[in-house]
């Protein structure tokens, strides 16, 4: 796997910015075109380089000033039949199915800390499957419930936060992760108070034994384990790319469940199921936050040192 680079350089800059492309084994293909950009007027500089390298070619770039003066963009290319990305691949350190990007994982934190109306509209229709999945004490409604809430990529923008010291990034997404589920709370209570006095359900059914969905309030050792658990794969799948290994994240963590039982409770005036379901939310949250930012870090310190290995290979 390779990312295409495409640099808007100003004219003072370009040769340092081709120099470093072109002596660096693991980028290949540099291509110049002086005077193509119009508006403003800068050179156009094209790359390919191997995944594993590129947050470490791109923070030279950014380093060099070429962020602030120019312009970088990337795409990603998964396939790439030619020898000369297989060469790449060869020149660089690591495993490109390990690599991360650095800035496209902070681009993508910054991103899941903007109130949207698809964020909080996903939420609330997740806290509601919740509380239907409560009523009808229906296991299958509380994973629908899982994989329909959005909230762990602002899970994993505090942890973002937390591990580069972005410490504004890490609190503009708590701020939206706490108001995003009091407005979810708020709305499914509503809702449930309303369904309550009009007698499409009791208050019986919601303090009832629930054989099958009764663990969203019932928090125990287990619920901090799997949130750890839960926490450091989608932290892994969330950096490296791997898109499929979110939908098992979603659906082992009882966050949505547990903000569903929370606004049923209240809407039915069933306080004894209160406590354990804010308990829930605020464990599920705190272990994937601990565990997710860990794994972060720990990725950080072992490509840190692979980029010094790539750059060491680059200067021989």
């Amino acid at each position: 796997m390779i990312v295409h680079l495409r640099l808007s350089t100003p004219a003072d800059m370009t040769d340092p910015v081709v120099g470093l492309l072109v002596e660096d084994p693991r980028v290949t293909d540099v291509t110049l075109v002086r005077g193509a950009g119009i508006e403003p007027p800068r050179d156009v500089v094209e790359a390919d380089v191997a995944r594993e390298a590129a947050s470490d070619v791109l923070g030279t770039l950014t380093r060099m000033g070429l962020g602030t003066r120019g312009g970088i963009s990337m795409t990603e290319t998964t396939v790439a039949p030619c020898e000369s990305a297989r060469e790449l691949e060869r020149q660089a350190v690591g495993s490109p199915d390990d690599a991360v990007i650095w800035d496209v994982v902070l681009s993508h934190a910054e991103s899941a800390t903007r109130h949207t109306v698809s964020f909080h509209a996903f939420l609330t229709l997740a806290t509601a499957l919740a509380a239907i999945a409560v009523i009808t004490d229906s296991p299958v409604l509380v994973v629908g419930a899982m994989v329909v809430g959005p909230e762990f990529s602002t899970i994993a923008a505090i942890c973002c936060g937390l591990a580069f010291g972005r410490w504004l990034l890490a609190w503009r997404a708590l701020v939206m992760l706490v108001i995003g589920f009091a407005g979810a709370i708020a709305v499914v209570t509503l809702v449930s108070f309303v369904s309550h006095e009009l007698g499409m359900f009791t208050r019986e059914q919601v303090t009832a034994p629930r054989p099958l969905t009764g663990f969203i309030w019932h928090p125990d050792r287990w619920s901090f384990v799997v949130a750890l658990l839960a926490g450091a794969a989608g932290a892994l799948a969330a950096t490296i790319g791997r898109a499929e290994a979110m939908v098992g994240v979603f659906i082992s963590v009882t966050t949505v469940p547990a903000a569903g039982n929370l606004a049923l409770a209240l809407g039915a005036r069933a306080p004894e199921e209160i406590t354990g379901s804010v308990l829930q939310l605020i464990v599920n949250v705190t272990g994937m936050v601990l565990a997710g930012t860990a794994v972060i870090l720990a990725q950080r310190l072992v490509w840190s040192r692979l980029g010094r290995m790539g750059r060491s290979t680059a200067g021989h």
